[in-house]
């Protein structure tokens, strides 16, 4: 599933193409994605001109003058700049074609993505109660600390909550609970102030470095510009099972929590 620092690298791959640009046409060949897709989308955005593209959480936002355009990729979607007249492939369900000569192609072989249109003015439920950006100053240690009191839920449940901070998926929450030296097994509510502050830090660190390298490379995950990410090359603990722990080279073990496997150090982490 494409994570944070997925959807970031998809974004900033997008909106050189898009920004200022209008949709001329909209084609939907696929519209039964996890929520049907609006049947007007066609009307709602041409003739309107995307003023940008943001993203909060895992969500695309392409904002244009009457409204917001909130794309979710699902677990297996992606968002590509091409020529309106490449070739359609079988699970590319959706073009916006630009007045550029080009069409963002929505791919998404599993369907479990979404589009919705919101209007200028109006609120979406998906985006209600979301926690802060993990890169922005209103997300810290003192923060997680105080929310974590009394809570017994495993350390990483508690940290790829929405509500506690947005965009900590699997991957990247067992990689920050390595560096930050935290079993991802430790009741939230167990965790010093002293260690959610370096928690927080590792956080942005993992994400930081993601998005600079252009995201991980997981099954299908390409970035906005076609190519694929690279952070998967420097993954400390996720999806490294019984291989050596690359600070003190004992075998890693993994548990389930959330219905997910985690992957983690019985020596480096505590």
């Amino acid at each position: 599933m494409p994570e944070l620092p997925e959807v970031e690298t998809t974004r900033r791959g997008l909106e050189p193409h898009c920004r200022g640009r209008h949709v001329v046409g909209v084609v939907v060949r696929q519209g039964r994605l996890r929520w049907p897709v609006p049947d007007d989308l066609d009307a709602l955005l041409c003739g309107q001109a995307i003023t940008c593209v943001e993203r909060r959480a895992k969500y695309l936002l392409f904002r244009l003058q009457a409204g917001t355009l909130l794309v979710h990729l699902g677990m297996s979607g992606s968002l590509r700049v091409v020529e309106q007249v490449a070739p359609v492939l079988t699970h590319d369900h959706i073009d916006l074609q630009l007045d550029s000569g080009q069409a963002l192609r929505y791919h998404d072989p599993r369907r479990f993505g979404s589009v919705h249109w919101i209007a200028t003015g109006a609120a979406h439920p998906l985006l209600r109660g979301l926690g802060p950006e993990p890169l922005s100053t209103a997300f810290d240690g003192q923060r997680m600390h105080q929310l974590a009191r009394g809570r017994r839920t495993p350390i990483k449940n508690f940290i790829m909550d929405a509500k506690v901070v947005v965009g900590i998926g699997n991957i990247y929450a067992n990689e920050a609970l390595f560096l930050a030296g935290i079993r991802p097994d430790r009741a939230a509510g167990r965790v010093a102030l002293a260690r959610y502050q370096r928690l927080a830090e590792k956080i942005k660190q993992v994400l930081t470095n993601a998005i600079d390298q252009g995201g991980t490379t997981l099954r299908d995950f390409v970035g906005g510009d076609g190519k694929p990410g690279y952070f998967a090359q420097q993954l400390y603990v996720y999806g490294r099972e019984g291989a050596p722990c690359k600070h003190c080279q004992r075998p890693l073990h993994a548990c389930r929590l959330g219905q997910r496997s985690s992957v983690y150090c019985v020596t480096c982490q505590r």
